[in-house]
């Protein structure tokens, strides 16, 4: 692939930067459902809402196709939303890197070339898998397998791959549509992802 087709633009830098923004706000306002009325809902049910704080990555990446964008655009919202005072602190400035790596890999796998799909599901399917895995050996180090473990990171992992994965296409399909990613390949390439 051509050097200058990877190279970041000003442009792509700022897009990234507001997502990350907008989405570290709303991963602060998730914690709190999280924490708050969904916390109703026993884990690992709970982790049905996951996939929410795992769609930056995988929009970003298919807006801005660039080497960096999974990882650049959740690890910033993980900073945002640790700034605004999340209740999981620092803490998110290990996991949200550490999500964003498994995300960056499905695209890096695919030579930074396909932004499809399939690629997509598989970007936010690794991705939540990371977060599951990282949550059972951090947050619930003595939760046993069989009855919490496992369905923790199977519900996490198909939320993810479900809200992050499908959402995150059908979020750039609308994008595209309106006219305002015109300036990135996802918007010239009406109407396929």
């Amino acid at each position: 692939m051509d050097n200058t087709a990877n190279r970041w633009r000003t442009i792509d830098i700022v897009i990234a930067s507001v997502l990350g923004v907008a989405f570290g706000v709303i991963f602060w306002a998730w914690g709190l459902l999280w924490n708050g009325p969904a916390d109703a809902i026993p884990l690992p049910g709970r982790a049905v809402l996951y996939g929410v704080w795992l769609v930056p990555a995988v929009l970003g990446a298919l807006i801005i196709r660039k080497p960096g964008a999974a990882f650049f655009t959740l690890t910033f919202a993980a900073l945002v939303s640790v700034a605004l005072g999340s209740s999981w602190g620092w803490t998110l400035v290990v996991q949200g890197p550490l999500e964003a790596a498994a995300a960056e890999l499905a695209f890096a796998v695919f030579g930074y070339r396909t932004y499809r799909l399939p690629v997509a599901l598989l970007a936010a399917t690794l991705a939540g898998l990371a977060a599951s895995l990282y949550d059972v050996f951090i947050w619930y180090p003595g939760t046993a397998w069989g009855s919490f473990r496992l369905p923790y990171i199977l519900i996490t992992a198909v939320s993810s791959l479900v809200v992050a994965g499908l959402g995150s296409v059908a979020l750039t399909r609308a994008l595209a549509g309106t006219g305002v990613l015109d300036r990135f390949p996802a918007g010239r390439e009406r109407p396929a992802v």
